[in-house]
């Protein structure tokens, strides 16, 4: 029986819109119809000269004058029907009528009391007084009205965040998305590669809410929050999400920017409703991604009279996170990448009670994060992911998945039917220095000046100790720039005063074989010397590596102080020890220049003629480098017998930067690069 029940049919439900549309319907009936197609008869249509025919014929039985819309209706009497309509009673109705338009009604009185006189009419004249579009004018009428009232539901329902929504009422409702259980978010801690420290702090959390009576068995309290801190790209959000799979309690997740909105107040309501509904299913997690977008330090000097919505909503953060309240069993995670600019009152203990970094992955972690994104791609027996995660430093986990992603890409656009180390090694160029352009047109004398220029830096990279070691050169146009020379960078801690001195002299190269050379200089230096001039900023100004401005720092982190932290005298100082700084590396790397001047010249010569050179071929012109043990240690003891077309071509971005755009696409990646 049962199952007899499941098979029939389901009735559709009761809705009070069906009458509203069963009641339209029949009024837009009644109206084409006149109002008398039940009980009466058909009409038709008949000039006024026709009517008097009819009249004085004696056809005629009754007329109806509407003076409303100067119409009349004549009733046809019954043996005369056939001859007008030529029809029977049986089609056209007991009561046929012609519709007749007239001119004046005195004229119709007129006609009608004449014919009456003379014994050609003797029925009834009835006279009144309607409109026939009475319909159609109570809707335009009252049309305005109606489009008022749709426009303020539709605004109604916007407010309230859709039609499912209780209007305006839930304005200052959370949007919080919630998940009852961590099986919804399919994300564990084996989805996160690498990050270990990260993940041991938050594994912790999790632990807390599994066992709390471990920790408070010991008079331990379960931390309020945690903050992720870290570069983007680098899996904040994915690690709060493995937090909640691992968890398996209520978590709730929303944007800092979701508090956001136009209405007074409505950021602190939605606050107040958010940790409402987590303590009505505590335990639970509350994720906050961006945090800084409603967490930003508060002013200091707030407009006289006016009204922060953001400092209202922060306020009321600050409230339910530590008042007098208490959210027992409520862990609240937040991500931000932008640390420094959040309230201090956020982040003091008892509120986010703990700072979790989550900095960019080293080698180890890449080669990891890169055996996650790897499963789901077909790749070749031969690849190395090793070599990848060397040629790889400074990216984020994102930008590993993006290179993994590109690589599938470009081996599907050959046609290949697996992943190879050559697709790796494009992809890894096409994220770092952009799309090549083989077809942008360069003059010859362009073509010497680009070969010259980056033949340069790769002199000077050669002979200098801590400069990186050289990977590949090319003159070949790809993304903002006009050639590139790739580097393998050294993953420091810290770095020394000797090293970027000979990073500065390295970027001087292009311009300094420009001069010596060409004897004139370009604009293909603009992003080597923006470089410069950054770095040797510094290192005059934050890192105290100065003759006359030694072992002080001028960083100033307070974003709402506009003054420098020194003196006009003291900037004057500052400039003076730069240019210093950059006039001593520019004539050092002209006088390494004049001493290798065949080689550079040689190595030049080869750019042009194949577009790309190879450390191999560098190290054929000038011989092995000085610091040979150190570059193998530092590559890894990297296969310097590969072909030229699987040589790593990695980490360093575009050197020879058109004057249209001076920027470097790769400094997103921290690559170190040399431009």
């Amino acid at each position: 029986m049962e199952q007899n029940n499941n098979n029939r049919p389901k009735m559709p439900k009761f809705n009070m819109s069906w009458i509203y549309i069963m009641v339209l319907i029949a009024l837009v009936a009644f109206y084409f119809s006149g109002g008398d197609s039940i009980g009466g008869g058909m009409n038709k249509k008949a000039t006024y000269t026709e009517f008097k025919a009819y009249v004085d014929s004696g056809y005629a039985q009754k007329v109806e004058v509407n003076k409303g819309d100067n119409q009349l209706k004549m009733y046809v009497k019954g043996e005369y029907i056939r001859k007008i309509f030529k029809s029977g009673t049986d089609k056209v109705g007991k009561n046929p009528y012609l519709e007749v338009e007239y001119g004046s009604v005195d004229k119709v009185e007129e006609f009608l009391d004449s014919a009456h006189a003379n014994g050609k009419f003797n029925g009834e004249i009835d006279y009144k007084n309607q409109n026939g579009n009475d319909f159609l004018n109570i809707l335009i009428n009252f049309a305005p009205f109606i489009i008022l009232i749709v426009i303020w539901i539709l605004i109604m329902r916007r407010m309230g965040g859709g039609a499912g929504s209780s209007g305006v009422f839930s304005v200052g409702k959370s949007k919080a998305k919630m998940y009852e259980n961590g099986g919804e978010i399919n994300v564990t801690f084996k989805d996160v590669a690498g990050q270990e420290g990260a993940k041991q702090e938050v594994q912790e959390i999790v632990e807390f809410l599994k066992n709390p009576k471990k920790y408070t068995d010991l008079g331990g309290k379960i931390p309020k929050g945690a903050l992720l801190v870290g570069p983007p790209g680098t899996g904040k959000t994915l690690l709060a999400k493995a937090v909640a799979g691992e968890a398996g309690v209520p978590f709730f997740s929303m944007s800092g920017s979701d508090f956001v909105e136009m209405f007074v107040g409505v950021g602190a309501s939605r606050v107040r409703d958010l940790f409402r509904q987590a303590k009505e299913k505590a335990p639970c997690i509350i994720f906050i991604d961006e945090i800084d977008a409603v967490g930003r330090a508060r002013s200091k000097n707030p407009a006289m009279g006016g009204n922060d919505e953001r400092e209202n909503t922060l306020n009321a953060l600050l409230t339910e996170m530590d008042g007098f309240g208490t959210n027992s069993g409520v862990i609240i995670l937040a991500a931000t990448n932008r640390v420094d600019m959040l309230d201090s009152a956020l982040l003091r203990a008892g509120r986010f009670d703990r700072q979790i970094s989550v900095d960019l992955p080293d080698l180890n972690e890449r080669r990891a994060i890169f055996m996650v994104h790897l499963k789901p791609i077909k790749i070749d027996k031969s690849l190395d992911v090793d070599q990848l995660a060397r040629q790889t430093p400074g990216f984020s986990g994102a930008d590993i998945a993006n290179v993994c992603n590109e690589a599938a890409l470009i081996a599907a656009r050959h046609d290949k039917k697996t992943v190879e180390k050559q697709d790796f090694l494009d992809a890894v160029d096409r994220i770092i220095g952009g799309l090549e352009k083989k077809t942008k047109v360069l003059t010859a004398q362009e073509k010497r000046s680009i070969a010259i220029h980056e033949a340069g830096h790769a002199t000077i990279s050669w002979f200098c100790e801590h400069a990186n070691p050289l990977v590949k050169v090319t003159i070949v146009p790809r993304g903002r720039a006009l050639g590139a020379a790739w580097y393998m960078p050294e993953e420091r801690q810290i770095t020394t005063k000797e090293q970027m001195l000979d990073e500065i002299c390295a970027l001087l190269g292009g311009r300094a074989a420009e001069e010596l050379f060409i004897g004139q200089i370009s604009t293909g230096a603009m992003n080597d010397l923006e470089r410069v001039t950054k770095t040797s900023y510094s290192m005059i100004a934050y890192a105290g590596m100065s003759d006359k401005l030694p072992n002080v720092c001028y960083y100033n982190n307070q974003e709402y102080n506009f003054q420098k932290p020194y003196s006009e005298t003291t900037a004057k100082v500052m400039d003076e020890e730069v240019m210093k700084l950059i006039a001593e590396q520019y004539d050092r790397a002209k006088k390494i220049l004049t001493e290798h001047k065949e080689g550079h010249n040689q190595l030049a010569q080869l750019l042009i003629d194949r577009e790309v050179i190879f450390a191999e071929d560098v190290e054929r012109i000038f011989g092995k480098r000085p610091w040979a043990s150190r570059s193998t240690e530092i590559m890894g003891e990297q296969d310097k017998e590969s072909e030229p077309s699987e040589a790593p071509e990695t980490s360093e971005s575009s050197d020879y930067t058109e004057i249209s755009d001076t920027s470097d696409s790769s400094d997103n990646n921290n690559n170190n690069t040399n431009e």
